[in-house]
């Protein structure tokens, strides 16, 4: 699936104190406050809105209207993650607003930690090791706080949730990607119901016409459920399941409609809510080629079932938004990326059977996030390639987008946290990364996105889901290795994006760190990498290390009783790069499950644990947070005394817990 996720060992990010910010929208980054709260392993970020000012309120008021759309989501992604989240999250929230003890006790500060991890995970498992949290308070304190509830807050369902909570063997995980177990049965999430593996993949096999050259996604859209013995689909959309916030969905895109900057963008917004209304997959399509093809609007977004990495299967989405506005100064970069993509798929290391003969479409640009939502908050990518249909990419092409102002927010807060002094083998490449990272974390992250996803074909009669459970990982994997590759050509130095023959460097170190040692700091003991992107950083990074044990091209190094990575001859690990690079679009044209899953359970999945260990002490000499995530930005109408909209202003004073609990408070929209 189409998105790049940062990741903390990337750009090391610092930590500072908690604390709440009064910055206004024309905020000097230099003073502004980014980093507003530190609870377990993650640290809440703010992010600024450059340049919003300088919209008209006509795109203005498209902006608000589709935020308003993006936050009335909320619910939708709860309740995909697990059964009883709301319920659980109703139940946490009414004992944190009604408590009258003190909040000095070891049991309360274990309790609102809870309670922040949950809201951060949009749920009670962890939004990358899929976990169920461990509460470190006592299931005697939570009874005596529900005893003390108001009748009219007391969940009715106690027992189940206070089990959910507290026993570790009901719902332990939220997906499962355990090789040779039922993905279904041993997974939490809300999207199947009564049913296993081997009848849904029955099912979709019966339904799906391999001859189709349009195929629709099939199941994106659709909780899976038995009924009367056979599997029976339902779905999201007006008169359907969520039918609560997906009318107040439509509704605010409907008022945004009216502020469409031209008749492409009004046409697939208008598209999106006929899609919301009747569910038809076919109509999504539809949408997906109008919104690809838009690339004349500046106001932009992304708003409903999109990514599937949070369905065992790989086939339904979790309902997620991100609205922006195209940052017109920094797209030049994207853009000169896009309009030479014939040039980069001509040249790909991969057999010509499985390059496009003809790249179409690929429209690419640096954008300005205004509002994440959904599995995008808090949370978030750093970029994003759309439509996932491969018929849809190749017919119509795509978009890609680097949410930059998102990158900036993570290298500001990064500064001084010593990262580098720890992990880095030499204070050259050390310095190297100082002045190259951010240009070419950025880099990477638009040939992935742009170049990288929007590559090669699939042979024809070859299922777009036949890599099924590590798909996700292999297609990361297959835009990773693109975006590697292309990153030390000299076409980038000819079309004046980097200004040293060197830089790529920085990128491969860190990437090569990072897949081999520093991304483990976000694994427990004991554990096996799960989550898609970072079994992907690791197989490319164990595979290239294996292959080029000959040439000693990767070399682990002891000094002073620490391991560091060193990369003794960066064009071998290119020419690596582009030969596994190679073997996984081969992998993904052909269908080839086997060799696919072959691969993921070879490199991406086992860890070693004495280099865990080394690096879980390490990290905690830095205090560094694994895992990033954001508050929004608070919008509001400005009227004048007759009522009219006049602006509409951006606020950044709002802290983590308050807004959560007006989200909870202002756009809880699903019945419990």
């Amino acid at each position: 699936m189409n998105r790049l996720n940062h990741f903390a060992g990337c750009m090391a990010i610092a930590v500072a104190a908690c604390s709440c910010s009064n910055k206004t929208a024309d905020a000097n980054p230099e003073d502004f406050d980014y980093v507003v709260d530190r609870f377990a392993d993650i640290e809440v970020l703010r992010y600024q809105v450059p340049e919003f000012d300088s919209l008209s309120l006509q795109q203005k008021l498209l902006v608000y209207h589709l935020t308003e759309a993006a936050i009335a989501g909320r619910d939708i992604l709860w309740d995909q993650n697990g059964k009883y989240n709301l319920a659980v999250r109703d139940m946490m929230e009414n004992i944190y607003l009604n408590y009258n003890g003190s909040k000095d006790s070891d049991e309360y500060k274990a309790f609102e930690k809870y309670l922040k991890q949950i809201w951060f995970a949009n749920g009670l498992h962890h939004h990358y090791s899929m976990d169920k949290f461990t509460p470190q308070f006592s299931k005697e304190f939570l009874i005596e706080q529900i005893n003390a509830l108001p009748d009219d807050k007391k969940p009715k369902d106690q027992d189940t949730l206070i089990a959910l909570i507290f026993d570790p063997s009901v719902s332990p995980k939220k997906v499962n990607q355990a090789e040779g177990q039922d993905l279904i049965l041993t997974s939490s999430t809300n999207i199947y119901e009564g049913v296993n593996q081997a009848e849904v993949e029955a099912y979709y096999a019966a339904l799906k016409d391999t001859t189709d050259a349009t195929p629709i996604s099939y199941g994106l859209n659709t909780r899976k459920v038995k009924l009367n013995g056979k599997v029976v689909e339902q779905p999201y959309k007006v008169g359907g399941l969520y039918t609560e916030a997906i009318e107040r969905i439509v509704g605010e895109l409907t008022e945004a409609s009216k502020y469409a900057e031209n008749d492409a963008q009004k046409a697939y917004i208008d598209k999106l809510i006929e899609y919301y209304t009747t569910g038809d997959l076919r109509t999504f399509d539809e949408y997906s080629i109008l919104w690809a093809e838009d690339t004349a609007s500046q106001v932009d977004f992304i708003n409903g079932f999109i990514e599937s990495y949070d369905d065992p299967l790989g086939m339904t989405g979790n309902w997620e938004s991100i609205v922006n506005f195209k940052n017109i100064a920094a797209s030049n970069r994207t853009e000169t990326i896009s309009n030479n993509a014939q040039w980069f798929e001509d040249h790909s290391p991969v057999d010509p059977r499985f390059r496009k003969d003809k790249v179409k479409g690929v429209s690419a640009k640096v954008i300005t996030a205004t509002i994440l939502a959904g599995d995008s908050y808090p949370a978030t990518p750093i970029g994003i390639n759309l439509p996932n249909a491969n018929w849809i990419r190749a017919a119509h092409g795509s978009k890609s987008v680097t949410l930059e102002n998102i990158t900036e927010a993570y290298d500001a807060a990064s500064h001084g946290d010593g990262f580098n002094a720890e992990f880095v083998i030499d204070k050259e490449t050390s310095d190297l990364m100082d002045k190259y990272l951010f240009i070419t974390d950025n880099l990477h992250t638009d040939l992935h996105e742009c170049l990288g996803h929007a590559s090669g074909k699939l042979l024809p009669g070859v299922d777009q889901d036949a890599l099924k459970a590590h798909g996700s990982t292999l297609e990361e994997a297959r835009a990773d290795l693109f975006a590697l590759y292309y990153l030390a050509d000299p076409k980038l130095l000819e079309l004046g994006l980097l200004d040293n023959p060197d830089a790529y460097k920085a990128e491969y170190y860190k990437y090569i760190l990072n897949g081999l040692m520093t991304q483990l700091m976000r694994i427990e003991p004991g554990k096996d990498v799960e989550e898609a992107h970072m079994r992907n950083r690791k197989l490319i990074s164990e595979w290239a290390y294996e292959h080029g044990k000959a040439d000693n091209v990767i070399e682990y190094v002891t000094r002073d009783g620490k391991t560091y990575i060193k990369i003794n001859d960066y064009s071998k690990l290119r020419e690596l790069f582009g030969e596994l690079l190679g073997e996984i679009q081969r992998i993904k044209s052909e269908g080839d499950y086997a060799s696919g899953a072959a691969l993921v359970e070879k490199y991406a999945v086992k860890v070693d644990p004495a280099i865990h260990k080394e690096v879980l002490d390490r990290y905690a000499t830095l205090n560094i947070a694994p895992y990033k995530g954001f508050v929004n930005p608070v919008y509001s109408l400005v009227k004048d005394a007759d009522g009219n909209v006049t602006d509409v202003a951006i606020s950044y004073t709002e802290d983590y817990i308050p807004q959560m609990l007006r989200y909870s408070r202002d756009y809880s929209t699903l019945p419990r």
